[in-house]
């Protein structure tokens, strides 16, 4: 592993950790001593997408969480949420036993476990997803969204848009 720092091609392991599906290293280069984070991921066979053109390529991780990041850009969401719902598609998707996924497969995915953990990047995901024409389109995704709501008003980890206020009380004199 070569230093990100010095270029120096050799450096030793300091601690390893696991890290879901992957195994956190950290490490120390043996000429400079600078200290560096490393990930391994386990490469299993390989995942191919099939596209809506029928095209077919290799799974890519990357273009997954961009693209997941992009709707979650600027939410209340702790620091891991994203990456940890990558990590579940991702095996979700090894799971299945399949050597090819459909790419609708992988959206309808993204959407399930984006509606559990944030409302409005469900919607911001699947505006961009569904192609939303008009307006119109997109008010049935809100109000179908709207009705899922239980009792409290929250589903799961999604936070209030506006927090509840008490009624002024009035003083009488």
């Amino acid at each position: 592993m070569r230093c990100p720092y010095c270029d120096h091609k050799s450096s030793k392991v300091i601690d390893s950790r696991s890290a879901g599906t992957s195994i956190r290293r950290r490490r120390e280069c043996l000429r400079c001593q600078s200290r560096f984070t490393t990930y391994e991921q386990v490469r299993g066979t390989s995942l191919f997408v099939i596209k809506k053109d029928t095209r077919r390529e290799e799974f890519n991780r990357t273009k997954l969480l961009t693209g997941i990041r992009k709707a979650c850009e600027k939410r209340p969401l702790h620091s891991g949420a994203v990456d940890k719902l990558v990590d579940d598609i991702e095996a979700d998707l090894h799971h299945l036993g399949k050597t090819e996924v459909a790419s609708s497969v992988i959206g309808d995915m993204v959407m399930e476990k984006l509606r559990k953990l944030d409302h409005i990047a469900y919607i911001r995901f699947a505006s961009v997803y569904r192609d939303f024409s008009d307006l119109n389109m997109l008010k049935t995704e809100v109000d179908s969204l709207s009705k899922g709501k239980e009792g409290t008003g929250r589903q799961g980890s999604q936070l209030p848009l506006l927090p509840k206020q008490e009624p002024a009380q009035t003083v009488r004199n």
